[in-house]
């Protein structure tokens, strides 16, 4: 199937947006008016997205700066910014017609100008853009309502690149002098969003208002919304149920079977399948011990997922069985991830590698580094008792996330990693990066952490990328599924629930994309 006829032509009218196919069907009327007070764990570091996309500036970003298209909870995208597009039969020349009469809060127009230029400084700042538009070649504006992007080869994943948070449509004047990095506009940023930035006090809070002239007319219901950041996830829990704020994120997650009790909140523990964030164990291969495919698939039975999923993650995780998300089902293939939890098969292994027990020494010794955060941390814990059992000794090695960042990726100081890492929308953009031998000559942070190298699976993926036909696509991707999946550098464990919250009953329709928490609050109401 052909580019075009998976993406042909759509087209809604002004008046409105599809609705969101993961909303309640019975919800009442929404009302108007209100302020809705969000408590989160972590500060943003920018409050537009459009350079560095991690959770907490994304979600910010997309209530005030928006995209080109959102998407359904079947990846389907919908008109926001653009309202039709097309793709040529070749899948070079993505063409926009962008919505007419859409202005930013400052009171000028949004114009094919902003659009080039947002779309051309990911690529060439953004930390995914990168990659995203790698093969962009030229943005043509053959008038101030349409934009097409002409590549130098295909990219099939290229549609679903496009949210609020993902890419950013920025005013291109308030970037026009110096080092784009350093514009004000990321820390006090005009969009075109249903809420205006009204304040940021650090190290406390931020206040977005509702922008009165929003394009889409009766949105949004909600007057104000009040980011707070609160570190501690204790008393995150303890704020929401004294009835301090309307939706917390970060609760700790062994407080959440507490609050579902109270009658006036619910849990939602919605899994975001835009980021389709996972907990991997990851092997240095550069370990000589690790670069045995024997040990690591041993090290792999040793482990009990579903153990992290029930317990680590209080049934609030599912076990991963593919590095590809199960989301993407055209794509996804777990026949080659079969590791259940097998003591015996673990030792017999280990065994056969060459590594017997050594009286109370056991096998050998292994140091375990991990990403920064309570649940990774038990994780860790459980990993080390479980590879105790089978005579393998484990030293934990705590620190911060830059300290993590550069013992993974620079120094190379350790032999376990229990690492987050998002599989986002397409395998292209999440996936390649945990396999991609690139990362070996070229190491960035959070790509190809084992340093696994295998010539056959770069092709693949480099074929993948470029790929514009559907089945052919798949064959390519549950291709490398079945390398990976015996070599083992990386196993996934289960799905971190970075969109998990509590919110009270009286909010209304939170999310209306399925970025979840990246949605914008164009569609959420308070009862009054």
């Amino acid at each position: 199937m052909k580019m075009n006829q998976l993406v042909g032509r759509l087209a809604l009218t002004l008046a409105g947006l599809a609705p969101f196919t993961g909303a309640v069907a019975a919800d009442p009327a929404p009302q108007p008016g209100g302020t809705l007070t969000y408590l989160i764990g972590t500060e943003p570091t920018a409050l537009v997205s459009l350079f560095n996309p991690k959770v907490e500036n994304r979600n910010i970003s997309a209530k005030v700066t928006e995209g080109l298209l959102r998407y359904d909870r079947s990846f389907k995208p919908q008109p926001l910014l653009a309202t039709e597009w097309k793709v040529s039969e070749d899948g070079l020349r993505y063409t926009f017609q962008l919505r007419k009469g859409v202005k930013f809060h400052d009171g000028s127009d949004f114009t094919a100008a902003d659009v080039k230029y947002s779309i051309q400084t990911q690529r060439e700042t953004g930390a995914r853009g990168r990659i995203t538009f790698a093969n962009l070649k030229d943005v043509q504006t053959p008038d101030a309502h349409t934009v097409t992007l002409v590549l130098a080869k295909p990219a099939p994943y290229l549609l679903r690149a496009l949210s609020s948070a993902e890419t950013p449509i920025v005013p291109h004047q308030r970037y026009a002098q110096g080092d784009p990095l350093a514009a004000e506009n990321n820390s006090r940023p005009i969009g075109t969003g249903p809420f205006k930035f009204k304040e940021w006090v650090k190290g406390s809070h931020v206040v977005l208002e509702k922008n009165a002239s929003y394009w889409r007319a009766g949105h949004p219901h909600l007057d104000r919304v009040i980011y707070r950041f609160i570190k501690n996830p204790a008393s995150i829990s303890a704020a929401i149920e004294a009835g301090e704020a309307n939706v917390a994120q970060n609760v700790a997650i062994s407080d959440l079977n507490r609050l579902a009790k109270n009658p006036k909140l619910a849990v939602d523990d919605s899994y975001d399948e835009f980021l389709s964030n996972v907990l991997f164990l990851e092997f240095n291969l550069e370990n000589q011990i690790l670069a045995n495919v024997k040990v690591r698939q041993a090290l792999a039975l040793a482990v009990d997922r579903n153990f992290i999923a029930n317990t680590v993650y209080y049934k609030r995780a599912q076990v991963v069985h593919s590095p590809i998300p199960s989301v993407l089902k055209n794509y996804y293939d777990d026949s080659a991830f079969n590791y259940p939890f097998d003591a015996a098969r673990a030792n017999a292994l280990l065994d056969e590698a060459g590594y017997p027990r050594k009286g109370s020494d056991g096998r050998f010794a292994l140091r375990l580094v991990f990403m920064p955060s309570a649940d990774f941390k038990r994780t860790a814990e459980y990993v080390r008792a479980a590879l105790n059992k089978v005579g393998v000794k484990v030293e934990i090695i705590d620190g911060d996330l830059p300290t993590f960042i550069n013992r993974v990726y620079k120094e190379r100081g350790f032999d376990l990693s229990v690492n987050g890492l998002g599989r986002l929308f397409d395998p292209t953009v999440g996936v390649q990066r945990l396999y991609w031998s690139d990362g070996i000559k070229n190491p960035l942070p959070f790509l190809n952490g084992p340093h696994y190298h295998n010539p056959q699976v770069d092709e693949l993926f480099r074929a993948a990328a470029v790929e514009t036909d559907e089945a052919k696509r798949a064959k390519l991707f549950k291709d490398i599924q079945a390398i990976v999946g015996k070599d083992l550098p990386t196993l996934p464990l289960v799905t971190v629930p970075s969109a998990l919250l509590v919110h009270q009953k009286r909010v209304h329709q939170l999310h209306n994309s399925i970025d979840l928490t990246a949605g914008d609050f164009s569609d959420t109401w308070l009862e009054q």
